[in-house]
Formats: C-alpha cells, structure tokens, sequence
C-alpha cells in the first residue's frame, strides 16, 4: 500500500517553544506563570516564546481592514487591470517592508495550500519568496503538488542560496519536484543539453501544467540578483541595461513594456517559460524605490495578475 509523505516530527526544542507560545498567545500567561508551568527559568521562558516567533509557529492576523492600504490596492487594480492586489502598511525601513510583504505572500501560499482541492503550484525564487517560505507553518496537504519554476542550482554547482522549494518541502506533505539546474546555463549549448535531459521533462511539463505561480521581481542594476548570485557578470547586466532591460523574473530580462529583451543571457536561461497558459494564476511579491521600473513594467506586459506589496511601494506605482 502506497502511503504519503509526511513532514517530519517537530524537535523538542520547537515542541517547546510552541508550548511557551500557546500559553502566551493562546492561554494568556504572564512570563512568570510560563516559567513556572515549563519548569524553567523566566529567561528561558523568554527565549522560548522569541524561538516560536522566529520560526514562524506564531500567526498573529488583524482583523480590521486598513483604509488607506484598501484604496492603494482597489487603485491599482482598476488603474492595470490586476485580478488581485493585497498593500500591507508602511513599515520604517525597506527590510521590514520586504518582511510584511513576505508574511502576506506567506499567508496566501498557506490560503491555497489548505484548499481541499488539489492544485499545482508553481514557485520561483528569491529573497522576498524565500522570507515568505521561511513564514509558513507547517501545512498537511498532499492533495497538492508544488514545481519549481527556476533552477535549484548556483553557479558552482552547490544548492542556490535563495532556492524556496527544499525549504518549502520542509514544511509541507505536498510531493515536490525541484528543477536540478542552474538558472542561467553557462552558454546557450549548456542549456540545450541540460534541458535535454529525459529526466527534467517531468518536472517542466508540471511547471507548465500549474495553476498557481507565486514568484519575485528581480532589478536590472548593480543589486540584481542574477547579478549577486553570479549567473550573469557585470558587463552581462550592463549590455541588457542599454538595450532596456529593467528588471526579471525567473531570469528572463525584460523591457519597459514588459517585453523579453532579446539577448545572450535570455538564452541561457533555464527556468520555466515565462508565460503559462491562459487562465493561470501569476502573484508576484515585490517592494521598494529599486523595483518600481520593473514592477510597473511586468503589470503592464501582462507578466503577473497579482502584486503583493507595501503602502509607499503601491503609492509610486500609481504616481506616474
């Protein structure tokens, strides 16, 4: 009999942290009355509730709607046609920004993976998704399956540092099916005999198939992550930037009006073709002064249906 998958059993140490957690959130227990209860001492107790929030055991939701983050998000979808848009607040600095959009988009993977039905979700890589992955619970829904949609593999061979999908597999009972590739390939030769390899036609033909994508923005300056990760070298981004490249997704370069920029480097990309078929579901999670040009630019190429992002992120995109 074939059974399922499960995720691993917690470790006593989170056993404990969520314990300290509940009774603090839930039961509503001084520090005190936590050390007490747990036999240990109040710092412990302390640091117990502070490792539950860490690891993202503790969901705290409000309920009551903010008007201003409202209105930014029903502007922007009138003003681009979006199907979806979710701003979270204003937060004092671009990186707590990056972690409130990175805990909404966490709370709508959670959304979609506790549906019954099952679905297949396609996800990409990087920063703000790998800080949503890193938010997420642990959910049981074998129901689903989840593909990545951009190679799992740095530059030098080793597991890319901003994967999301074995970080996700960590968390959840779904079957997942990671891409065993670099990004960007070598050369374009690399990339023909990579993707010609039996064993990844599963694995593309389920990307293709998804009926979700959740993914980031990527810049075309001297912060891009291609540029970081060491898929492409600086006169690499430089020549995209004069034939108008302003940001990526999955690799792929693109223009102002959301267009593939014709080049090297688009051909030696490796991930998922950048456009599903009609119908699907494409979220991205993006923020900050560094992204509007490539946000804007990817709403206005149809190359997402859904933005998830912060007040003053929302604010600038509507300020033409």
């Amino acid at each position: 009999m074939k059974t399922t998958p499960r995720p691993p059993a917690p470790s006593r140490k989170l056993d404990d942290a969520a314990r300290a957690a509940w009774l603090a959130y839930v039961a509503g227990k001084t520090q005190d009355e936590i050390a007490r209860i747990l036999g240990v001492s109040r710092q412990s107790a302390q640091r117990l509730v502070s490792q539950a929030m860490q690891a993202g055991l503790v969901k705290v939701r409000i309920d009551h709607p903010i008007s201003n983050c409202l209105d930014l998000a029903e502007r922007l979808r009138d003003r681009y046609g979006l199907a979806l848009c979710e701003v979270v607040p204003a937060m004092s600095s671009e990186s707590e920004a990056g972690q409130a959009v990175a805990h909404r988009m966490a709370d709508l993977i959670e959304d979609r993976l506790a549906a019954p039905d099952p679905i297949t979700l396609g996800i990409g890589t990087g920063r703000t998704m790998r800080a949503a992955v890193e938010h997420l619970p642990r959910i049981d829904c074998p129901q689903h399956r989840i593909v990545s949609l951009t190679g799992n593999v740095a530059p030098d061979g080793s597991t890319a540092y901003y994967n999301v999908l074995f970080t996700l597999a960590e968390k959840v009972s779904a079957p997942t099916f990671p891409l065993p590739v670099p990004v960007i390939a070598g050369s374009a030769e690399e990339r023909t005999a990579l993707l010609g390899q039996s064993t990844l036609a599963s694995a593309f033909r389920l990307a293709a198939e998804a009926d979700l994508r959740v993914f980031g923005i990527g810049t075309m300056d001297d912060a891009a992550a291609i540029l970081l990760d060491g898929f492409v070298d600086t006169a690499g981004v430089a020549r995209l930037r004069e034939k108008g490249a302003v940001g990526e997704i999955f690799g792929f370069p693109f223009d102002s009006e959301g267009e593939i920029v014709p080049d090297e480097v688009t051909e030696r990309v490796c991930s998922a073709s950048l456009f599903p078929p009609e119908g699907v579901e494409r979220i991205a999670a993006a923020h900050g002064a560094a992204k509007i040009r490539a946000m804007r630019a990817a709403i206005r190429g149809g190359l997402l249906s859904g933005l998830v992002t912060d007040e003053v992120s929302a604010a600038a995109l509507l300020d033409d």
